[in-house]
C-alpha cells in the first residue's frame, strides 16, 4: 500500500507559510532549496512550500495544495498500477540521491508523485496511524 509522504503547497510568501507550519504545527525545516522552495517535516511526512514561478504541470493550481506524493515499497509495481488505472506518466524530478519523484496525472488533473523526500520515513518504517513517531 502507498503511504502519503509529501505534499507540495504553492504560496506567494514561502517564508510566512513555512513559519506557520513551524510555529503553528511544530514542523521542522529540513532543507532550503535553490530557487526558494522550503522543505519541512514532522519526521514522517514532507511538506514542500513552493514559491511563485516554480514550474508546474498543466492544470496545477497557482496557490494551495499542488500535488500529493506517495512512497511505496515497489516503485515499478506502483507505476504499473497507476498506468493501469489510467494515469499518464509526466516526468521524473531528481534533486539529489535522496530526493526524487515520478509525476503522474490522473483524472480531472489529479497530480500525484511516487518518490522519496527530505525528512520522510520509508514505508517499511512507518507506524500505524494514530501512533506518534520520534
Amino acid at each position: 500500500m502507498a503511504k502519503i509522504r509529501h505534499i507540495a503547497y504553492r504560496a506567494d510568501d514561502v517564508e510566512a507559510v513555512a513559519d506557520f507550519f513551524v510555529r503553528g504545527l511544530g514542523m521542522e525545516i529540513v532543507q532550503r532549496r535553490r530557487g526558494g522552495a522550503v522543505d519541512l517535516s514532522d519526521g514522517t511526512l514532507n511538506i514542500t512550500v513552493l514559491p511563485p514561478g516554480t514550474p508546474s504541470a498543466e492544470g496545477e493550481p497557482a496557490h494551495g495544495i499542488s500535488h500529493i506524493g506517495f512512497t511505496v515499497e515497489d516503485d515499478e509495481e506502483a507505476m504499473r498500477m497507476l498506468e493501469a488505472a489510467g494515469a499518464t506518466r509526466l516526468n521524473t524530478v531528481r534533486v539529489d540521491d535522496a530526493h526524487y519523484e515520478v509525476k503522474y496525472m490522473g483524472p480531472e488533473n489529479t497530480l500525484v508523485d511516487l518518490g522519496h523526500w527530505a525528512g520522510t520515513a520509508p514505508v517499511g518504517e512507518a507506524q500505524a496511524a494514530g501512533t506518534k513517531t520520534k
